[in-house]
């Protein structure tokens, strides 16, 4: 047996409001669902970005309990753009490029979401995804 694609990936944050207003925005995610306090949901292609806050998580006792504290890692692929457009549209909105990278295949730019997550964008050709 071999597993499927990933269907959510999940990243940690206390402040939901504050994140929310980032990846809706920022980044124009669409929100899925979103519970006060505990989490908020983002439609992302075919998959899900999931956001908890990890205190909720914990207790939680519809699903076994995770979370963690500390900085997560995202990747989103350009969406069409180039990495130059994201990097202008980023910094216009105020946000700090923390790094830019050439990669095989392409290159990619980090920066931060309000809860310090690292959040990158990448172009097609990494990872051979294209």
């Amino acid at each position: 047996m071999k597993a499927g694609k990933i269907r959510e990936t999940v990243l940690y944050a206390r402040n939901l409001d504050e994140v929310e207003r980032f990846y809706s925005d920022i980044l124009g995610l669409e929100v899925y669902s979103r519970k006060e306090g505990a989490f908020v949901f983002f439609r992302v292609g075919d998959g899900m970005l999931l956001i908890f806050n990890p205190d909720y998580t914990r207790r939680n006792e519809s699903v076994p309990p995770h979370g963690c504290d500390g900085q997560g890692h995202v990747a989103f692929d350009t969406a069409g753009y180039s990495i130059g457009e994201w990097v202008r549209y980023l910094r216009s909105k105020g946000i700090e490029i923390e790094k830019t990278v050439e990669w095989k295949g392409g290159r990619s730019i980090y920066f931060r979401d309000p809860a310090g997550n690292s959040v990158e964008i990448i172009e097609p050709g990494i990872w051979n995804l294209k």
